[in-house]
């Protein structure tokens, strides 16, 4: 595997990391309701980005299909993350801009 791979891998695994912690922190916060939009996109984030990467790292064809999906939803998570002042959010939102890059970086590859 090249090194814009491994890049892009991990890109994505750390963004799975940042969306897992981030929805799990979320759900601790006070006012849980407000913040059910950034968790479930929190949830589809991390479940688009490890589903991408294991597709990649078995060298499947099918992986390069997910990258324009995988930036979008990492845009939206990103974006829904970074209106949140918690800690925890801005990180993820920070993940998700460098996985959204990554991504369209490696649609171009």
């Amino acid at each position: 595997m090249n090194t814009q791979h491994q890049s892009l891998l991990d890109a994505l695994n750390a963004c799975v990391a940042a969306c897992e912690n981030c929805a799990s922190a979320c759900l601790q916060e006070d006012d849980v309701k407000m913040m059910a939009p950034c968790i479930a996109l929190d949830r589809d984030c991390a479940d688009i980005c490890a589903l991408t990467a294991r597709l990649l790292s078995r060298g499947s064809e099918h992986a390069w299909h997910l990258l324009r999906e995988c930036a979008e939803i990492c845009r939206l998570c990103g974006e829904e993350c970074a209106k949140h002042a918690h800690a925890h959010c801005q990180a993820c939102a920070a993940a998700c801009r460098r996985c959204e890059e990554a991504c369209r970086q490696g649609m171009t590859a």
